[in-house]
């Protein structure tokens, strides 16, 4: 087994033993989803005993979960079965057995089992009772009040869509594209898709042409749906010009479906969305193998060819039954907002509402146009009872010095998740003195890999500062040193032990699996390496500290990136911060802070001071940067991710083209001038 270098301990700032800052209530902890099947997976599958009445103090909550998700990741033949039985999942064929082979990578889930995850996504309609009301509502920058989608008319364009996809001669195996935006078009395209059997992938209307074609050249989509433009910020967007760029550059696509969200005509041979979706046909669902792909997502890309990630029917089936109806506690009562776009995981998940029942809601622009408050104003119209956003937006709404609980309504909010990068203790405190002081905050980590979370909410526990609830039911997550042992209460690598069914089935043309073994399984063999720190507490809770691929090690002693930015960004001054550490010749280490400054802000000897100082106390005198040099904007991933590795190898003196991709880059300036800064260095 291969570990990583000896001399790299990480450091972590301390979090105190304090008081919880929430707690959830007794009897509806009692009431939630998670006892009611493990009390049923107890009498009928062997889970540990766990009675109904309401627990009162915390370390018998944490007891009771801690047991539970140990016999979910060292039975999980027993817990996986339990979990298609609780959700009664359909199987057209039943399975043999729930794992076959527990091996990493090649996994065998539910061997001989057929099923279909968009008959799931749709069987609330099927009830009278339950088909008039709203599956999807969808607002946009303009809306006052949600657009409605019931379960019957989802059901009915769903069937439509799907006889119109097979009189294309669409069926299994074959590929469909999606160039949308988040709106109910895109979830209705997705469905009728998995009923026939076809496998899905997306990207947001803001890719550019060569970002799209990086990803959809290499799956080779037979139909293309496609918007003719999309709002954001208060403009409109034409992409006219890059759908035609899109039929030109790829061959394979037979049929293209124009989705008119700007009111342009369709293009020379495009059938029109309202003409497929206009019949009265109901859904007819192909009953496929449990591992028969469901939808391709992509890698971020930033170092080559984005990796087209394969996941399955039934596993993402079963995960998302798990992640929604346990952690999340959804039902049909609820409405679920997180927001997302088309070109990032979340939005699949967000879908996943529909499998358990609830209100899906569908937000298409930006989050903070007018201003901050936008997505928060979103939440209080859709009456959202769970609402997903990001770090980086909790952040920027405490900056903007925002009070979404005592300007909005926001009483329907009974849960609050975060995820995109690890939200800051600030940010903890921000929500329950500002949002609301009983929501609980359910701060989530995972990523597009599994299209799920490793780590995240538990609706039974407590809530401490800066700390993610627990890992999740099945995921067998430890914390391994560089011995690669597992340890507590000290930063390590994020590992996943055991195999769960969302796992990728394989990366598109990779056909020998040299890529996706490489990709996590190369540093510790039968083992998953997600390539990020953890810190996994003596209390169970999980502390997430960055990618472990742009970790920072300096003096011998590792750190984790968003220790440092929590701290810098909590300075009014400072709207962004990128952390880079750089290995010299010579043994030496460089370790540059580049700031992004607030409006009206100057980067003087003061506040230069001041980061240096904020640094030293509240870390240690190892996270002060070598410099702090102010920069006009930093690049992201084109879903919003703050891109380290790349900076570094140009910081390096690797040429632009060689240490990134340009198309999965929103802003390429931002990177020339790392790249010039590398070559000044080395002149």
């Amino acid at each position: 087994m291969s570990t990583p270098p000896q001399d790299q301990t990480p450091v972590v700032a301390a979090h105190a033993p304090d008081e919880p800052l929430w707690r959830p209530d007794p009897a509806a902890a009692a009431a939630t989803q998670i006892v009611a099947f493990q009390a049923w997976a107890a009498e009928h599958h062997g889970a540990p005993a766990a009675p109904l009445a309401p627990v009162a103090d915390d370390a018998t909550a944490a007891a009771r979960y801690a047991a539970l998700h140990a016999w979910s990741t060292e039975d999980p033949d027993r817990f996986w079965t339990a979990v298609t039985q609780w959700f009664d999942v359909r199987f057209a064929t039943p399975p043999q057995t729930a794992l076959a082979d527990a091996a990493m990578p090649g996994a065998r889930w539910f061997p001989g089992a057929r099923l279909n995850y968009a008959e799931h996504a749709l069987r609330f309609g099927e009830d009278p009772a339950h088909a008039e009301r709203p599956a999807i509502l969808h607002l946009d920058e303009t809306s006052t009040e949600p657009l409605t989608l019931t379960w019957a008319e989802l059901r009915r364009q769903v069937g439509s869509l799907a006889a119109a996809l097979r009189a294309q001669g669409v069926g299994p195996g074959d590929r469909v594209g999606a160039y949308l935006p988040n709106i109910p078009q895109a979830v209705v395209a997705l469905l009728a898709t998995a009923a026939v059997g076809a496998i899905w992938t997306s990207c947001a209307p803001d890719f550019g042409a060569r970002s799209v074609l990086d990803r959809f050249q290499q799956i080779e989509p037979v139909v293309l749906f496609a918007v003719d433009g999309y709002r954001y910020g208060g403009k409109d967007f034409d992409r006219t010009d890059t759908v035609a760029e899109l039929r030109r550059e790829l061959p394979t696509v037979r049929a293209v479906v124009h989705v008119p969200l700007l009111g342009s005509p369709a293009p020379e041979g495009a059938l029109h969305w309202d003409d497929l979706t206009a019949g009265d046909e109901s859904p007819v669902f192909e009953p496929l193998p449990f591992d028969h792909p469901l939808w391709v997502l992509y890698s971020s890309g930033t170092t080559g060819l984005p990796k087209a990630i394969v996941q399955s029917q039934g596993g993402i089936l079963v995960e998302h039954l798990k992640q929604a109806g346990l952690h999340l506690d959804l039902g049909p009562e609820d409405r679920f907002l997180w927001y997302t776009s088309t070109g990032w995981m979340m939005w699949n998940f967000l879908v996943a509402g529909l499998l358990v029942g609830a209100t899906v809601v569908t937000y298409d622009g930006s989050p903070g146009h007018p201003d901050t408050s936008a997505l928060w104003q979103v939440a209080a119209r859709s009456k959202a009872t769970v609402l997903g956003t990001s770090a980086a937006y909790v952040v920027a709404s405490r900056k903007a010095d925002l009070h979404p609980g005592r300007d909005l309504d926001l009483s329907a909010v009974r849960c609050l998740g975060t995820t995109g990068s690890p939200l800051p203790p600030d940010g903890f405190r921000w929500i329950y003195d500002e949002v609301k002081p009983d929501v609980w905050l359910a701060s989530v980590s995972g990523g597009t890999d599994v299209c799920s979370c490793f780590v995240g909410g538990v609706p039974t526990l407590p809530v401490h500062l800066g700390e993610i609830q627990g890992p999740c039911l099945g995921a067998a997550v430890e914390s391994w040193d560089v011995k690669g042992a597992p340890h507590t209460d000290a930063v390590g690598e994020l590992v996943v032990t055991k195999p769960l069914p969302s796992m990728p089935t394989g990366f598109w043309n990779d056909p020998d699996g040299v890529r996706y073994h490489d990709s996590y399984f190369d540093m510790y063999p039968g083992i998953w390496r997600h390539g990020d720190w953890i810190t996994v507490t003596s209390r169970g809770t999980v502390v997430i500290h960055g990618r472990s691929d742009s970790t920072l090690n300096r003096q011998g002693v590792r750190m984790g990136s968003s220790d440092i930015y929590e701290v810098v960004e909590r300075l009014p001054e400072i709207a962004e911060s990128l952390v880079i550490g750089l290995e010299e010749d010579e043994g030496g280490y460089w370790m540059p802070l580049f700031v992004v400054l607030a409006p009206g802000a100057v980067l003087d000897d003061a506040l230069r001071t001041r980061i240096r100082n904020s640094l030293r106390s509240e870390l240690s005198p190892r996270h002060v940067p070598d410099e702090v040099i102010a920069v006009t904007g930093l690049p992201h991933t084109l879903t919003g991710k703050r891109i380290e590795v790349p900076v570094k190898r140009l910081l390096s003196g690797t040429p632009l083209e060689q240490a990134v991709n340009p198309g999965s880059v929103d802003n390429l300036d931002h990177l020339r001038f790392f790249e010039q800064l590398g070559r000044d260095r080395r002149a």
